[in-house]
Parts: C-alpha cells; sequence; structure tokens
C-alpha cells in the first residue's frame, strides 16, 4: 500500500494540538455575519406561491419568483434561521458546474454537456450580475479555482486547457506538496456563505417576500396546504427547498443521504505569512484525490481548510453533536501544515461540521408532483452555492409549466437512483468510502465495488 503526501509529511503533535487549542466549534461563516431575526409564522395565512427552507435554494426561488412576476405573493418559511444549515457552513466556492464537474456531466448525459457547461457558465454570470445590480455585500470574487495534483498519478489526470507544473503552479500558491495543476480563470466565484444568505434574504423582503424563521413545516396538504407548529399557509404553488433535510414527499425519502463535511478556519494570515505563499490571484483550490480538500482565503486573509473526511452516520441521522469529531479536525489541521509548513504555528479560531446532501449522481435532480402544484430540487452534493440558483430557476419553470432549456435536458427530466434503505445503506456507503480511501493509496486504482458502480453509474463523493 502507497502511503501519501500527507502521510508522509505529518504534522507534528504538538502543532497540531496548538492549532486547534481555544478554536470555536461553531461555523466562522454565521458567527461573523448573524443576520437579522424574524418572527414565526403564526396564524392562517394565503399566497400565490409557498417556499419551504431558508437556505440558497428556497432564498433564489424567492427573489427570482418575485423578479419574474412582482404582483405574486410569496411567503418562504425557515425551520431556523435564514442560512444557518448547509449555506453558512461551506466552503464558498460558487463553480459554473451544474453536474459537480464535467466529467461526472459526461458520463451521464454526453450528448448535452455541452449545453449544461453553457447554461452553467450563464448562471454564474447571472448570480454576479445580481450581487452588482442590487448592491449585494458579499465579498463576491470571481477569482477562477485551480486543482493540484499532489501525487504523481494525479498529475497524468491533467489534460485540456491551463494545465501547469510544478514551477508554474507554485508560482500561483507556495506549496511543496504540488506536483502539478490546472487552472480555470473564469468558471468559479469565491463568496462569504452566510453574507450570501443574509443579502438574498435583504433582496427578497425588498421584493415583496415575506419571510418566517422558527417556523418548521410539519405537512404538506393537499390544495396545497402547508402546516407549521403554530400556522397555515394556503398557496397555489409551493417550492421545495428542504435539500438534506427529511423532504415532504415520500417520493424523496430515499433519494438523497446527509454526509457531514468538516472544516477549520484559520486567523487572519500575517503580511509574511502571505508573503511566503504567494496566492496573489486569490483562487480557490481543490487537489484531486478522492478524498479531496478544499481551501481558500477570506476577505480579510483567513485561510479556510476543509473536506477529505465525508462521514455517514447510520440511519441518516442529522444531529448538532456530529459536528464534534475531533480526529477529523486534528488531520486537517496535520493536512493543512503539511500543504503549507511555512504556517507552523498558526492558529485555527473556528473548527464546524455541516451535512451535505448527497444524491447517487453527485449533482442536484428535480421534479415536480401533486399534480404540478409542487416542485422540488436537491441533491446538490456540495456543489449548491452556485447550482442552486439554477435549480430555483428549474422549480418555476416547473410550476409554471413552462417549456424552456432547462426543463427540456435530460439532466433535468431524469430522476437518479434511490439509496437502498438501512442497513444496506449504512454498508454500501462505508464500503465505497473505503474503497476510495484504498485508491488514494493505490495510485488511483479502483477495486471491483468502484468499477462496478462506475458502470452503473452510482457512487458515493464528497
Amino acid at each position: 500500500m502507497v502511503s501519501t503526501v500527507f502521510e508522509r509529511q505529518p504534522g507534528a503533535a504538538s502543532s497540531i494540538a496548538a492549532m486547534l487549542e481555544g478554536s470555536t466549534l461553531s461555523p466562522f461563516w454565521t458567527d461573523d455575519a448573524p443576520g437579522p431575526a424574524r418572527p414565526a409564522l403564526g396564524g392562517s395565512h394565503r399566497a400565490d406561491l409557498v417556499i419551504v427552507g431558508g437556505g440558497y435554494s428556497g432564498l433564489w426561488t424567492a427573489v427570482m419568483a418575485k423578479e419574474r412576476d412582482p404582483e405574486r405573493s410569496v411567503i418562504l418559511l425557515e425551520a431556523r434561521r435564514v442560512g444557518w444549515a448547509a449555506s453558512g457552513r461551506n466552503g464558498g466556492f460558487c463553480e459554473a458546474s451544474l453536474t459537480h464537474g464535467r466529467e461526472n456531466g459526461a458520463s451521464r448525459w454526453p450528448e448535452e454537456i455541452d449545453e449544461l457547461d453553457r447554461l452553467g457558465m450563464e448562471n454564474l454570470d447571472e448570480i454576479e450580475a445580481t450581487v452588482a445590480r442590487y448592491g449585494m455585500d458579499v465579498d463576491f470574487q470571481r477569482t477562477g479555482a485551480l486543482a493540484v495534483a499532489v501525487e504523481p498519478h494525479q498529475v497524468e489526470w491533467l489534460e485540456g486547457e491551463g494545465v501547469l507544473d510544478a514551477e508554474a503552479t507554485r508560482a500561483l500558491v507556495n506549496s511543496p506538496t504540488y506536483l502539478g495543476g490546472q487552472l480555470s480563470p473564469d468558471d468559479t466565484a469565491l463568496v462569504h456563505p452566510a453574507k450570501l444568505a443574509r443579502e438574498l434574504a435583504r433582496v427578497a423582503e425588498e421584493l415583496g417576500v415575506q419571510i418566517f424563521e422558527e417556523s418548521p413545516v410539519v405537512a404538506l396538504e393537499d390544495g396545497p396546504v402547508v402546516r407549521t407548529r403554530d400556522g397555515v399557509v394556503r398557496g397555489g404553488r409551493v417550492a421545495l427547498a428542504t435539500n438534506v433535510f427529511p423532504s415532504l414527499l415520500k417520493r424523496n425519502r430515499l433519494m438523497t443521504v446527509p454526509v457531514f463535511d468538516y472544516s477549520l478556519m484559520t486567523e487572519p494570515l500575517t503580511d509574511a505569512q502571505l508573503a511566503d505563499i504567494g496566492w496573489e490571484g486569490r483562487q480557490g483550490v481543490a487537489d484531486l484525490a478522492n478524498q479531496f480538500h478544499y481551501y481558500r482565503l477570506t476577505a480579510d486573509n483567513r485561510l479556510l481548510f476543509g473536506g477529505y473526511d465525508a462521514i455517514y452516520h447510520a440511519g441518516g441521522r442529522l444531529k448538532a453533536s456530529y459536528q464534534e469529531r475531533p480526529e477529523s479536525y486534528e488531520k486537517l489541521a496535520s493536512h493543512l501544515l503539511t500543504t503549507f509548513p511555512q504556517l507552523d504555528g498558526i492558529t485555527a479560531t473556528h473548527r464546524w461540521a455541516g451535512a451535505i446532501d448527497t444524491s447517487t449522481r453527485f449533482c442536484a435532480f428535480f421534479g415536480s408532483a401533486r399534480g404540478g402544484d409542487v416542485a422540488y430540487s436537491l441533491g446538490f452534493t456540495g456543489l449548491g452555492v452556485g447550482a442552486t440558483r439554477f435549480g430555483a430557476n428549474v422549480m418555476l419553470d416547473l410550476l409554471a409549466g413552462e417549456d424552456t432549456p432547462r426543463t427540456r435536458l435530460r439532466m433535468v427530466r431524469e430522476r437518479p437512483l434511490p439509496f437502498p434503505p438501512e442497513p444496506l445503506a449504512s454498508l454500501g456507503i462505508n464500503a465505497t468510502r473505503w474503497s476510495l480511501d484504498q485508491a488514494d493509496h493505490r495510485e488511483g486504482r479502483r477495486n471491483v465495488l468502484l468499477r462496478t458502480l462506475d458502470r452503473l453509474g452510482l457512487g458515493f463523493d464528497s
């Protein structure tokens, strides 16, 4: 078994402990930009459109519903606080890809991958235009992305435009682990996740949307009628934007599973530390391993370092206690110091985890129910910062019964295969995760299980 770069150059235990000591178990983003509190729903209401979920998916749906029809009445219901879940806990990589990378999309929908690429870039351009149009304070930077090879076999995976050798890659971001890279200058922007949720909510309310927090939906009835603990909304249409949380539609209960992803945020880097790293282009960075890391700089030059572990808990449970997993944070601290040994001595101010809604095709799926009165968009598999806006447009198209370039896509019309029920889900997911780790230790060679899943179009990813 071949050891990986992160095992060959482990961070010292004392440095790891010192980095994590004193860090807060809480998402940096929501602590940094909490946003205003809103009232809970009470009593009886009516609305032309009811949106369930106050993350990016629901917020984009609210904004664009009012842009399409300013006279439409819209109510958005959030079980806790706007943007508190995945929308406030992610890395802030706003990517053009709608399919979790071109390779995944091309393998599933080869005849329309060029159109999917075009629509994805159009979607990112429109996000940038929306930020400018409404003066949204979200730390938006169209930095592009850098994919880095940190093992010899990963260098062979680099192809197409923007391929760089080790020296050119390290000239962009100075890490001794880099053996090569690929720069994509236009297809990724970086944002402050919690600010994006907060600003989308602000814009939605200024357009006339009513937002209610602390209002978990307990039932979706024919009509359609949406019931919370203390209120009810009767609406003409319903958009379900619950993503990782249990679906209100029975048909979708096995379509996603929650996978926990872990992150660290450091103190702001000093000018000397930045000079040692370079990174003048401030690109978002990710390595090419199956268990990959992603990292970036914030507006105040903190370093976010996340990924690698993707943990599924039996039964698909969502518990706050799953956020504390010391071994995952220790791995991240060690891997950060392996990637940037020049940062030895830096401290983390925050550590946190969040649940990602994973589908068997690694990207979102869409559909309608209840005679077209209800639409849904879910399964973004960690790529929702940008793609949720596309999904919101799809939901609005479906609710309007419109024939559009989006609704004509096979990618939109098809549903992925569901996950099996427990205990088969736990057995399959954990066997796949073990196999992906083995592939990283075997120069990328995939075992029988992974090759079989590849042929079936199934699998597991972070």
